[in-house]
């Protein structure tokens, strides 16, 4: 069992950053990887981005640029660096973790980009 609680969330104004995080109740240095999705009223949650073990990174083609993903492994938390927000960016935004006994899914936290 993994428990995922993200922070960070919040309001903020179009060009604003935010950076958000995930921390983890057991070591995520093992996992195979840790992933941000997000879901916005009445659309499909979709995948932001991801980290693999191995170091690979994905990102959707709509935060490329703009959105970073990483990784403390000493203290278990993935953090989702997002810069220059738009409106089409608000969401409640889901920390994954793959690991080798099943996925895992934090409770989400919104984000509002509005001025």
């Amino acid at each position: 069992q993994v428990q995922l609680v993200e922070s960070g969330g919040g309001l903020v104004q179009p060009g604003g950053s935010l950076k958000l995080s995930c921390a983890a109740s057991r070591s995520i240095y093992n996992f195979g990887a840790m992933n941000w999705y997000r879901q916005a009223p009445g659309k499909q949650r979709e995948l932001v981005a991801s980290e693999t073990r191995l170091g690979t990174f994905t990102y959707a083609d709509s935060v490329k640029g703009r959105f970073t993903i990483s990784r403390d492994n000493l203290k278990d938390i993935t953090y989702l660096q997002m810069n220059r927000l738009k409106i089409e960016d608000t969401a409640v935004y889901y920390c994954n973790a793959e690991t080798w006994d099943g996925d895992y899914w934090g409770p989400g936290t919104q984000v509002t980009v509005s001025s």
